[in-house]
């Protein structure tokens, strides 16, 4: 429950501050005094978007705290859920910059928007006037059913599971694999269109039997081929030079290493010159014998010259046609190609395989649909009997209420349509609750569903906005006591405009304005039981209450 709310530079507020009653606290003011601001606050601590320019003081960022006392109630999987560590109170936080940046917090860690929503709506559930409108949606009312059958809450028969979640995986498993299958029948179709044209370039690089390294050895060959006379004549002229000339070198060479040979009685560093020389006599002769085999087997061959030189031009034609510059790319370019033929060859397996699970995924859908629809279906007496005589209470004997119910094909919520059928009149004919129920009927419908959802639901507090709209009277009595009811298991926060609600609470507290030197700011305060009776009697009376109202004031407070 919340223990303390903070709301500091928000709206007309400057700097507010409350400590709620952890049974019914009752908030009331004039129109325009800031009750709905506060409101406001809070739901931005639910994960609400904000808008900067709802700042009291556009030069200060605007803070909203507010801490609750969450030790009675199970959110550990929650928190986990969230990787949020758990403590026994909660701090949820809000700032906005005036630059209009939001940061939001949860325990002082900084979180997303997202984050934040789902922890505060296992703290809160905020009624306004537009939750009152969402009852006549037939999907806000499946809801409804749903939260009173239990379908939305760990249930022990059921291996601690819910019948909806299990449905909606369920149901999230078949679209997705019915997506995966439109996704294969589109690229089948697709593929289809390109299979020739991949299988005409695939066929074509086949044939072409590649090689990575073949382009630079061909080219190679291909100059030596093209230069093939001009390469022999300088060899044989090399050759000669080197062991057949009169002067050739190899035999000049044999003659100085004679001739310093003889000089080596006389010191040992011409023996190591005699060495050498002849190393490199024996050298030159390893080079002249592979110059004349080089010269041997150098040969003009037009034949061998056409045959690579049209190698080549094949080379440079395809990758011309691939826009690349080299083998090893036409072969990425094959193996790619091949991977695209044969997807398509394979595709039909992979829809068949994904036709398969989906039909087996849409059986389960079936069965987990049939579970959910029983459950609904086996509350639907006890939930308009029970409705029935709650409105019965609140001062409508004659209502009925029937639910509807349709089949339909599987959906995000199952295979049930239902519509809650209203007539607040003897005789009349129920219809949908957005024909058939005025702005008060909507209001004591709505409490009415709260109150039987209260023991259904682990919320911690309860807000209501002007749940009383169209009232009064008796029934705004009956109404204070349905609050009082739910406030033993639940925090409750009404704002109300009733005196006969008002009267109801453990802790009042009034908002009003007040006005500064330079501008008119909104306040709240808890008031004692002396200023009780004066605030009911100003909502009995107006502003200047008779001895009556106050009187009258006195005696609601004592029911």
């Amino acid at each position: 429950m919340l223990v303390d709310l903070k709301i500091k530079n928000y709206a007309l507020i400057e700097q507010l501050e409350m400590h709620p009653s952890p049974l019914l606290n009752i908030i009331t003011g004039e129109t325009g005094a800031g009750k709905s601001i506060m409101l406001g606050a809070i739901g931005l601590l639910m994960g609400n978007r904000a808008d900067s320019k709802l700042l009291f003081n556009q030069q200060e960022k605007c803070v909203i705290e507010g801490v609750f006392d969450i030790s009675s109630y199970n959110l550990q999987e929650v928190f986990a859920a969230e990787d949020l560590d758990f403590d026994n109170q909660c701090i949820l936080r809000r700032e906005i910059s005036p630059s209009g940046k939001s940061r939001a917090f949860v325990n002082d860690t900084p979180v997303t928007l997202d984050v934040m929503r789902s922890i505060g709506d296992n703290l809160m559930d905020i009624h306004s006037q537009h939750d009152t409108l969402q009852l006549g949606d037939t999907s806000y009312q499946l809801n409804i059913l749903d939260v009173y059958a239990g379908n939305t809450s760990l249930d022990i028969y059921a291996g601690n599971t819910t019948y909806l979640k299990d449905y909606n995986e369920a149901y999230r498993h078949y679209k997705k694999l019915e997506s995966a299958y439109r996704k294969l029948q589109d690229q089948l179709a697709q593929s289809q269109k390109e299979l020739d044209y991949h299988s005409f370039l695939l066929n074509e690089l086949d044939e072409a039997k590649l090689e990575a390294d073949e382009q630079d050895a061909l080219e190679a060959e291909l100059k030596e081929l093209e230069n093939a006379e001009d390469i022999k004549l300088k060899l044989t002229q090399a050759v000669q030079y080197l062991t057949e000339s009169e002067f050739n070198i190899t035999s000049a060479l044999k003659d100085t290493a004679y001739l310093v040979g003889q000089l080596a009685q006389f010191s040992s560093k011409y023996e190591e010159l005699r060495s050498r020389t002849e190393s490199c006599m024996i050298e030159l002769v390893d080079i002249a014998g592979e110059l004349e085999d080089a010269e041997r087997k150098t040969e003009a061959d037009p034949a061998r010259a056409a045959e690579v030189h049209e190698r080549l031009n094949l080379l440079y034609t395809l990758q011309r046609k691939h826009q690349v510059k080299t083998v090893a790319e036409l072969l990425a370019i094959q193996e790619e190609l091949e991977q695209k033929v044969n997807s398509v060859l394979n595709i039909d397996a992979s829809i068949a395989e994904t036709k398969k699970a989906m039909a087996a995924a849409e059986q389960v859908v079936l069965e987990k649909a049939k579970l959910l629809s029983e459950r609904r279906k086996s509350v639907f007496g006890k939930f308009e009997k029970e409705l029935y005589s709650l409105l019965a209470e609140l001062g409508m004997p004659n209502a009925r209420i029937v639910i509807q119910h349709t089949a339909t094909a599987p959906s995000a919520t199952g295979t049930d349509e239902i519509s809650i059928l209203f007539s607040a009149n003897k005789g009349a004919t129920p219809q949908s609750l957005v024909k058939a129920a005025s702005g008060g009927e909507f209001s004591r419908l709505m409490l009415s569903v709260k109150y039987m959802l209260a023991d259904k639901t682990a919320l911690p507090t309860i807000v209501f906005d002007e749940i009383d709209t169209g009232i009064s009277g008796e029934v705004a009595v009956k109404v204070g006591r349905m609050m009082q009811q739910m406030a033993q298991k639940h925090q409750i926060i009404a704002i109300s405009h009733l005196p006969q609600i008002a009267a109801q609470g453990n802790s009042h507290y009034f908002v009003y304005k007040h006005d500064l030197e330079e501008r008119t700011v909104s306040r709240v305060r808890k008031l004692d039981a002396e200023e009780r009776v004066n605030e009911i009697a100003h909502m009995i009376a107006g502003a200047n209450p008779s001895a009556n109202a106050y009187q009258s004031a006195k005696e609601l407070l004592s029911l």
